[in-house]
C-alpha cells in the first residue's frame, strides 16, 4: 500500500479505484480496461497538477514522505565495493551518521551521509537521522582521512538537525558540528553534497561545507524546521505551514539566493514514486558536478570554496 500525503488525498482515491477495477478484471469479471485506463490517465494528470503547485509547507511533507530514497539506498545504488568506517576514536559510533570509503563510477572517494531509517527499528538504530557529537567527530575524521589520501568526497544529507538531548550538549554538540564544517571547508579535495530529503540546521551543513551543493527538486534545507520556527515566533506549531513559506527553504527559493548550485529534478509525484529512477538522476548530477574538480589542486579548492561560501548573502544584503 501506498502512503498517501494529506494533500493527495483525492489521488489516493482515484488510484484506489484503479486498483480495485485491476482486481475486478484479474478475478476474471467483465473486461474494464477502457475505464481502467480512462482512470489512470486523470490521476496522472491530478498528479502533475498537484506536483506543479506545491507550497512550501507541502514540499517538506514530501521531503519526510517515509517511502522517499534514503542515504543507504544512495550508497547501494551508487557507490561500489563499500566499505563502511564506524566510530570517532574517542567516545562511540554513531549510527546517524554513514560513512565509508568506495568507488563511484570507478574512482576511488569516501562518502558522508545522514541516514534516518526506513521502519520502525531502523530509524530508532538511527535515531531519525539526528546525530550526536560522536557522529560529526566520525565525519570529521573520514574528511579529513579523504584529504590525506586525495579521496573526493561526496555527501548525503537527510536530516532534521541534530539530537537536541541533554547528553549531545554535555559531550559538545555544537564544537563537534564547528569543526565538521571546518573540516568540510579545509578538506583539499573536490567536495560534493547532495540534500536528499531534509537538511536541517548545522547538523546538515556539517555534512554540506562542500564545492558544489546539489539538492534534488523537493529536498528542503533551512536554519531550523518550520514547526521549530513556529513554535518560536508564533509559540504554535499549527503555524508551520506560514514558518515554511517564511523560511525560504524550496530548492527554487536556494537556488535563486545562490545558496545552492542545482536543483536535480524528481519523477513526477516526488522520489517516492520511482527511487531507482531517482538514484540514477543524482548518480548523474554528482558526476557532472565532480568531473570539473578533478582538475584544481587543494589550495586551489579550499581558496575558492572558502569564497563560495563567504560570498552568501551579500546579494541578497545589497
Amino acid at each position: 500500500m501506498r502512503y498517501f500525503l494529506d494533500f493527495e488525498k483525492p489521488l489516493a482515491e482515484l488510484e484506489g479505484k484503479v486498483e480495485e477495477l485491476r482486481r475486478t478484471t484479474d478475478a476474471g469479471g467483465i473486461d474494464v480496461a477502457d475505464e481502467v485506463q480512462k482512470l489512470r490517465d486523470k490521476a496522472e494528470k491530478l498528479l502533475a497538477q498537484t506536483y506543479a503547485k506545491l507550497s512550501p509547507w507541502q514540499k517538506a511533507q514530501v521531503a519526510r514522505h517515509p517511502e522517499r530514497p534514503k542515504c543507504l539506498d544512495y550508497v547501494a545504488g551508487l557507490i561500489e565495493e563499500w566499505t563502511p568506517l564506524a566510530g570517532d576514536r574517542a567516545f562511540a559510533d554513531d549510527a546517524a551518521i554513514i560513512g565509508g570509503l568506495g568507488r563511484f563510477r570507478g574512482r576511488a572517494v569516501a562518502v558522508l551521509g545522514t541516514e534516518k531509517g526506513t521502519e520502525t527499528e531502523s530509524r530508532v538504530k538511527h535515531n531519525f537521522g539526528m546525530a550526536k557529537p560522536e557522529g560529526y567527530r566520525k565525519a570529521r575524521r573520514i574528511m579529513e582521512l579523504a584529504g590525506r589520501f586525495g579521496l573526493p568526497i561526496l555527501s548525503f544529507v537527510d536530516t532534521s538537525g541534530a539530537f537536541p538531548g541533554i547528553e549531545a550538549e554535555a559531550r559538545g554538540q555544537a564544537e563537534a558540528i564547528a569543526r565538521s564544517i571546518e573540516a568540510g571547508l579545509d578538506a583539499p579535495v573536490p567536495f560534493v553534497a547532495t540534500i536528499i530529503g531534509e537538511g536541517g540546521s548545522g547538523g546538515a551543513i556539517a555534512l554540506a561545507a562542500a564545492d558544489r551543493v546539489l539538492m534534488l527538486e523537493h529536498a528542503i534545507y533551512s536554519v531550523i524546521s518550520p514547526e521549530g520556527c513556529a513554535s518560536i515566533l508564533w509559540r504554535d506549531a499549527a503555524m508551520a505551514a506560514t514558518a515554511a513559506e517564511a523560511l525560504k527553504l524550496t530548492a527554487e527559493d536556494l537556488k535563486r539566493l545562490a545558496l545552492i548550485d542545482l536543483i536535480i529534478p524528481e519523477p513526477l509525484g516526488g522520489a517516492h514514486r520511482d527511487n531507482a529512477a531517482t538514484v540514477a538522476a543524482v548518480g548523474h548530477a554528482v558526476e557532472e558536478a565532480l568531473e570539473p574538480l578533478l582538475a584544481l589542486d587543494g589550495p586551489t579548492l579550499k581558496a575558492r570554496r572558502r569564497e563560495k561560501f563567504l560570498e552568501m548573502g551579500r546579494g541578497a544584503a545589497a
